[in-house]
This record gives C-alpha cells, sequence and structure tokens, in this order.
C-alpha cells in the first residue's frame, strides 16, 4: 500500500518494495497494490487489509517531508500510531515503510538515490515478520 503525496518518492518506494518481493521468491501476482490520497490515510487502509487476513503481510509505503508548519509532526506522529495500531489490533505484521525527512532530497537519496531504498528494507521486514508470525503463531 501506498501514499500519493510526494509520489516522486513513494513511487521509487513502491517499485523498490516490489522489486524486493519478487527477488525474494514472492509471486508477483500475490502483491496486491492499494494507493491512498496522503500518508494520513495509510493507517486506516493498513487496518482494514490486515484485518482481511488475505495478507501474510501489509506494507505502509509513504514520505512525509518536513514543512513551514507544525502539520509534518501532526502527520508523522499519527501516522506512525495508526500503523503500529492496525499491527496490534489484528495481530498482522503491518510494516511502516514512511519517510519522515527534513527534505525532499533526503527523501530521495532513501527512495532509491545514495542511500538504497527503504522499500527494500520494507520488503524485508514483511517478509521476516511473516514468516516470525507463522512460527509463534
Amino acid at each position: 500500500m501506498w501514499s500519493r503525496f510526494n509520489e516522486s518518492v513513494t513511487r521509487r518506494l513502491l517499485d523498490g518494495t516490489v522489486a524486493a518481493l519478487v527477488a525474494r521468491g514472492v509471486e508477483r501476482e500475490a502483491v496486491a497494490v492499494v494507493s491512498v490520497p496522503g500518508a494520513f490515510e495509510l493507517p486506516l487502509v493498513a487496518r482494514h487489509l490486515a484485518a482481511s487476513r488475505r495478507f501474510d503481510a501489509v506494507i505502509a509505503l509513504g514520505a512525509v517531508i518536513r514543512g513551514e508548519t507544525g502539520h509534518y509532526d501532526v502527520v508523522a506522529n499519527e501516522c506512525a500510531r495508526g500503523i503500529s495500531r492496525a499491527a496490534l489490533d489484528t495481530g498482522v505484521p503491518v510494516v511502516f515503510g514512511v519517510l519522515t525527512t527534513d527534505t525532499a532530497a533526503q527523501a530521495l537519496d532513501r527512495a532509491g538515490g545514495r542511500l538504497g531504498n527503504k522499500g527494500d528494507d520494507a520488503a524485508t521486514t514483511a517478509i521476516e515478520m511473516a514468516n516470525l508470525m507463522r512460527v509463534v503463531g
């Protein structure tokens, strides 16, 4: 699942996530891609997807970039809180793949730029957590 806000960043995260899942043996057809308008909307849809029990894990991708107002703090905090709650409420891993950066350049560095693609990290975490949840049942 990905947020379309800051799409120049989030589309790269999505591409990195899907590529990493497929490279690690997940069938492309098994990867459902859902988009939401912004990072604030991620938790509600994440909870819905997790509660459906159709998925072994949910990956929430987004980018919250600091601006000139306190809006950043509200969105970043509530997004993180909601994604955590979705996982705790459902027992399904919901991976926090949301970049929270001071600048767009920092976000791009983490979305396939000089610091790699955090979408790859999110995919790795999702696979690990899905496998772990099968073990601890």
